[in-house]
């Protein structure tokens, strides 16, 4: 359709030669039809290219949002058929079946449906987007749509072989190797496993309803529901589950923490190693399990690919060099803190160092560093551990949350006396971690002279550079966000859009959004004296502190991410 479509659009006036050309350029660079090429240079929208293509070809255009399509309709396709042609049966009057399309041209996808319906086909034209989001709403993702037909046809068969490793003690690992040949549901369970891998997935959520059992991955920081399995599977599948992380299957009224090893064998002889922390609690309708999927080859430990900007970066550097004082990384649960406080740790290992951490729990294990887990039912909780390090002779020390006045007081000791210390705080910028800290009853004085960095941070989208493309903004929104009135009329902005490579989704990988407040005699001044949040924040940001919002707008700038994905993180200064 590339030359077709190239002619239509010059007949337009929308494209010039020149823009033709480098559209062609793209498309055979990415292997990508020469629609999405023209949209993910910016130079049609994908409304504006439907249309066109409906007054030249005399097609009709449909809005695609606004139809509701029947079971019997979407059943006369299967999606793999939907997904490969990207069409859309929408509509059926007796022997007529109306296919929403992006290409209405396209022979193949219009032979392939009618021997396959045995119907007449008449095409309607629509937006690409608009047809993959109806796919994924009536049919599924892809992977779905394998599991369907998984279980509909009760044999399960995996490209991978999965081990599940049993440790009965620290030193005897026993290996149980699972194939795709026995029970159905073992393959369902090792399918959605090995599916989450694939897809980069930080959590796996199964969720009993009355009639199904929902399957959701969190991919990017943002839940996508993958399938509903059919009610005779949910005990079943969660009942595996269970018994892979060591749970009690027979006590479903309490809540359970157990815990998967797990070895992924690919077809081409690559393996993958990934620790799981799996969590149960009962529900009106069965046990909601949520499991924590732990990739080493995830983690980033390299400081410059966090996202720091450069100032801020070299902030932070200098601060974990430092012989002592406390550094601070602060946020929510899930914005990032923990890899933070890896990448420093690790940057700081070394053989003339004794690094010592207190986990709850113990995410990755790291050669040279000694890890200590929480045990609360013991007593073994921060206070305990840390009292027990002073008496290790500690270098550097990380604790991984400071959560109570015993253990920021003991932490602080340490540092005023010669140790370095990481933690986190949970609060939303820099600056009022100072005041979460008076609120926990440390005096001020002691956070002035023990305090040498704070971290505030967030995790955000990654536009996927395959399928982004421009977003036209008026220069007074852009103003709004945070731009100056001058860099608003030359910043390029870009928006997801969505394609395969990203699952529709328009996103791929996340980044990190720093704000990093030094502690300096002028920060001191305002501590000492009891200063509001703001107050401090108004004196770092004087000094050239970023916060998020600024480092935000400099991603937005620099193309990495959409203004929603900095909207929806971010506070205007």
């Amino acid at each position: 359709m590339a030359s077709n479509l190239g002619e239509l659009l010059l007949r337009e006036k929308l494209l010039t030669e020149e823009q033709l050309e480098n559209a062609l350029d793209y498309q055979k660079k990415n292997g990508v039809p020469m629609g999405s090429a023209l949209i993910a240079l910016g130079l049609i929208s994908e409304e504006e290219l439907a249309q066109a293509l409906s007054r030249q070809l005399g097609y009709p255009y449909v809005d695609l949002d606004q139809f509701e399509v029947y079971p019997d309709v979407i059943d006369l396709i299967p999606g793999e058929i939907a997904q490969k042609h990207v069409i859309m049966p929408i509509h059926r009057i007796r022997s007529f079946l109306t296919l929403a399309m992006v290409d209405p041209t396209d022979l193949t996808a219009l032979e392939d449906v009618k021997f396959r319906t045995g119907l007449s086909i008449q095409p309607v034209i629509t937006a690409e987007s608009s047809i993959r989001n109806a796919i994924n709403k009536y049919y599924g993702t892809s992977y779905s749509l394998r599991l369907k037909k998984q279980l509909n046809e009760i044999e399960l068969a995996d490209d991978m072989t999965v081990n599940i490793i049993e440790e009965e003690e620290e030193a005897e690992i026993n290996e149980i190797v699972v194939s795709s040949e026995q029970a159905p549901v073992i393959s369902l369970v090792n399918s959605i496993f090995i599916e989450a891998v694939k897809r980069s997935a930080s959590d796996v959520h199964l969720e009993p309803y009355e009639n199904s059992l929902r399957v959701r991955y969190r991919t990017d920081g943002i839940l996508h529901e993958v399938m509903n399995i059919s009610k005779k599977f949910k005990n079943s599948v969660l009942s595996r589950v269970k018994i892979l992380s060591m749970m009690d299957i027979a006590e479903r009224r309490l809540p359970q923490d157990g815990r998967i090893k797990m070895t992924i064998k690919g077809d081409r002889g690559n393996t993958k190693k990934i620790d799981m922390r799996v969590s149960c609690v009962p529900t009106i309708y069965g046990e909601k399990v949520v499991v924590r999927l732990l990739d080493r080859e995830m983690l980033k430990l390299d400081l410059t690919q966090l996202g720091f900007e450069e100032e801020s970066l070299i902030a932070f550097k200098k601060a974990i060099k430092l012989p002592w004082g406390i550094i601070l990384v602060s946020g929510p649960t899930g914005s990032g803190k923990t890899n933070t406080l890896y990448s420093a740790i690790s940057n700081l290992n070394s053989l003339e160092k004794n690094v010592m951490t207190a986990e709850d729990p113990v995410e990755f294990n790291f050669a040279g560093i000694n890890q200590v887990n929480i045990k609360e039912e013991i007593g073994l909780n921060f206070p305990t551990i840390l009292r027990s390090f002073l008496r290790q002779d500690p270098d550097i020390m990380l604790v991984g949350e400071m959560r109570d006045f015993e253990t920021a007081d003991i932490a602080i000791k340490a540092a005023l006396t010669g140790h370095l210390v990481f933690s986190t705080v949970h609060t939303n910028d820099a600056a009022s971690t100072v005041n979460r800290l008076i609120n926990m009853n440390i005096e001020a004085f002691l956070i002035a002279n023990s305090v040498i960095l704070i971290v505030a941070q967030r995790l955000i989208r990654r536009l996927c550079k395959k399928c982004r493309a421009k977003h036209e903004l008026p220069v007074d929104a852009v103003v709004d966000l945070g731009f100056s009135e001058e860099e608003a009329k030359k910043i390029t902005i870009w928006k997801q859009i969505g394609c395969d490579y990203c699952n529709n989704t328009g996103y791929k990988g996340r980044t990190g959004l720093f704000e990093v407040m030094e502690i300096d005699d002028e920060i001191r001044e305002l501590i000492l004296k009891r200063a509001l949040s703001r107050e401090i924040k108004k004196k770092a940001m004087e000094k050239g502190m970023n916060t998020l919002r600024k480092s935000g707008l400099i991603k937005i700038k620099n193309g990495v991410t959409s203004v929603e994905e900095v909207l929806r993180e971010t506070v205007k200064d």
